[in-house]
């Protein structure tokens, strides 16, 4: 049987199954349905006369609603069946399937339709470690089977904690508490169906169910959805492009995006998730990196974001959740182990890149917005940011970023992007003593002070406090080019250890300080020649680590593999420090796998040379879809049209690479209205045209 997943996705839930549409536990992956961090159906498995079912086709017709078209019995069976079956499966405020029996013979037949049905209520991190080897926990399940009404109940309660599934059925049905079973006649050339319709029930304080609280905010049933989808690729700017496949894969990045917005409870603004299965919850890295991706084509995503970080911006000492006052959060979930803190995760702050980021991204988007009221608004959350980098990250006292977690037994060793647990090493495979200084914090420390600065003098009114940060900046940059660079090898080390000694392994982090311009101008084209050279550049993009190394691994995620986000981050240093070509190269490679690949846009694919494998590796641990791996598009996408405001205007300054012809990308928003930019690879000449709406 295939092992193919499929999902349907809508905003605060997700589903999982097999290429037939089936649910069966998994290990490995976590299938079935989920909200809010919970497993609401861990099975839910079609059989028709006791036979499994195998699939002809599948039609994904939006990222909520997919339809399977299957016949039951072995592959043997398949010509001139005389039964099919086609499930409609959507998902809005509920998951709802249509099952459709069709007879295709000239007699009358009876069949017996079963769904297995079932729910083991596993919390989303209970999964992740059953992943990694761990065993799952079982929960007691209340069952409660109604025939009469054709309905089953699922519930789970552990004192204040409840969740309940409850499935019904407009065919009668009979019902056991492993699911349903139809004993159905379908006359010649005739047909049967029924609607199975599943909710997913959270109760809060009084039995109140607080994902019908949540729902009744906003209009998302399934023509609210279509409706919504509608509106928002037709708010963001359309792409005209000569390249074959490239429209098709700008808007499906778009559709992704779409469907990777959620609304948290008790907040009433969607904002972007990390992807699917891991993350799906607002984790602080992932959506202040997707906005900043973004912010020239759906900018909407930005200002609910900004404003959501700021509400959970740390408050105290709390060693548990690595909380410090000024800390932006790293993730937010709502599963069983959240609500009675077996893990620290209801709200974490392991994270030291979240903090300077948050101000990178409320400058950058004021920039293109002109919302300067918004400035204003957070402007205490960003000073609390810029104090939060000095008074919490500068761990050693040497003016240097860097983390160290508070919670030992389940805080997150390395508290950066690359943040699993061997990814900070060296290159004979050594892990530097904490608390680490990695590279790119710096960078992204001092790009938050220079932008802060920005803000302070030209929007919160004191030119004081601009004058301080500038200055501090300026003294990072000198101290970073000082202790970073490794002269003998010409490029900047991964980190640096407590001691101040240099941790010289070759990694892509490099190129983040091209994006946050922190390095000298005389380096930086050594910085590059690194980044597209063969050790780190495989053909598809640049690689999280480099060969020749001992721990390099080409399947390693943070030891080899390719990111879509982290190559936009670093096609964009490149442009900023005038390496057109070089950002061309990288973003070429990155258009080439996607649209080789088809679908979604990975979290990561193998480091293998291009030229061996002449088709993108992709790793079982990688998500799909993922907000900053299709945002990745978007930036990459503007990275080389050159687009970037010059207070009133847009700049549209473009360098494309050999292939792409001639690029327009129409409505680009901003403080503008909105304009249009248009180019040609290597030769043609570009210009922007303001409209407004």
């Amino acid at each position: 049987m295939s092992r193919e997943r499929v999902h349907v996705i809508a905003g605060n839930a997700f589903a999982i199954s097999d290429a037939q549409g089936d649910v069966v536990e998994d290990p490995t992956t976590p299938v079935g349905l989920f909200s809010f961090d919970t497993r609401f159906l861990s099975r839910w498995v079609l059989s028709v006369g006791g036979e499994e079912l195998n699939v002809l086709s599948r039609d994904d017709m939006t990222y909520f609603e997919t339809r399977f078209f299957l016949v039951p019995g072995a592959a043997s069976h398949y010509v001139d069946a005389d039964v099919s079956v086609i499930r409609h499966r959507s998902l809005d405020d509920s998951f709802n399937e249509r099952i459709t029996l069709l007879n295709h013979s000239t007699q009358p037949a009876e069949f017996t339709v079963r769904m297995d049905m079932g729910s083991d209520f596993a919390d989303l991190a209970d999964l992740a470690d059953v992943a990694e080897g761990q065993e799952l926990r079982r929960r007691a399940v209340e069952v409660a089977a109604d025939s009469a009404r054709s309905q089953l109940v699922l519930r789970y309660e552990r004192e204040r904690f409840v969740r309940e599934t409850l499935v019904s059925s407009t065919a009668s049905a009979d019902v056991d508490a492993r699911g349903m079973t139809f004993r159905i006649r379908i006359e010649p050339e005739g047909r049967w169906e029924t609607d199975l319709h599943v909710t997913m029930t959270i109760r809060g304080e009084g039995g109140r169910d607080l994902r019908r609280d949540l729902e009744s905010h906003r209009e998302h049933v399934r023509g609210g959805m279509r409706e919504d989808l509608a509106a928002w690729m037709d708010g963001a700017p359309q792409l005209v492009a000569e390249r074959a496949g490239l429209e098709d894969t700008y808007r499906g990045s778009l559709a992704d995006l779409g469907a990777l917005r959620y609304m948290p409870l008790a907040y009433n603004a969607r904002v972007p998730v990390g992807g699917l299965p891991w993350a799906m919850a607002l984790c602080g890295r992932d959506s202040i990196i997707t906005c900043l991706q973004t912010i020239a084509f759906t900018p909407e995503l930005t200002p609910a974001t900004l404003r959501l970080l700021a509400l959970l911006q740390g408050g105290q000492l709390d060693d548990a959740h690595d909380e410090e006052p000024g800390k932006i959060v790293g993730q937010l979930r709502y599963g069983e182990s959240a609500a009675f803190a077996d893990r620290p995760n209801a709200l974490y702050y392991g994270a030291a890149d979240t903090t300077p980021l948050f101000v990178v991204l409320l400058d950058e988007y004021e920039r293109w917005s002109g919302d300067a009221d918004l400035v204003r608004e957070l402007h205490h959350p960003a000073r609390m940011a810029l104090d939060w980098i000095d008074e919490y990250g500068d761990l050693t006292g040497d003016g240097y970023l860097r983390y160290q977690r508070r919670n030992e037994r389940y805080g997150v060793l390395n508290q950066c992007w690359k943040n699993s647990p061997d990814a900070i090493i060296d290159s004979c495979g050594r892990q530097p003593a904490l608390p680490r200084a990695t590279c790119e914090l710096q960078g992204y420390a001092y790009d938050a002070k220079r932008r802060g600065a920005r803000l302070a003098r030209e929007l919160w009114g004191d030119p004081g406090y601009a004058d301080r940060l500038e200055r501090e900046a300026a003294e990072l940059k000198d101290r970073f080019n000082r202790d970073f660079w490794l002269p003998e090898r010409e490029y900047y080390a991964l980190a640096l250890d407590p001691y101040g000694e240099p941790v010289d392994a070759l990694s892509s982090n490099i190129g983040h300080l091209l994006w946050s311009g922190i390095v000298a101008d005389d380096r930086a084209e050594a910085v590059a020649e690194h980044l597209l050279g063969p050790r780190l550049f495989s053909g598809w993009g640049v690689r999280t680590y480099a060969t020749g190394q001992q721990p390099y691994n080409p399947m390693g995620s943070h030891l080899g593999a390719v990111w879509p986000s982290d190559n936009a981050l670093i096609a964009a240093g490149l442009r900023h420090y005038r390496f057109d070509a070089q950002a061309g190269r990288i973003a070429a490679g990155i258009f080439d796998m996607a649209q080789t690949l088809g679908g979604a846009v990975p979290e990561l694919i193998a480091g293998y040379e291009r030229s061996r494998t002449k088709y993108p590796v992709q790793l079982p641990a990688a998500g799909r879809p993922q907000s900053w791996s299709s945002g990745a598009l978007l930036m990459l996408l503007g990275t080389l049209l050159g687009l970037r405001p010059t207070g009133g205007n847009l700049l549209v300054n473009p360098a494309l690479p050999a292939g792409f012809g001639r690029l327009e990308l129409l409505d680009i928003p901003g403080r503008w209205g909105l304009t249009d930019a248009y180019a040609g690879d290597r030769s043609s000449t570009v210009a922007g045209r303001r409209r407004l709406r």
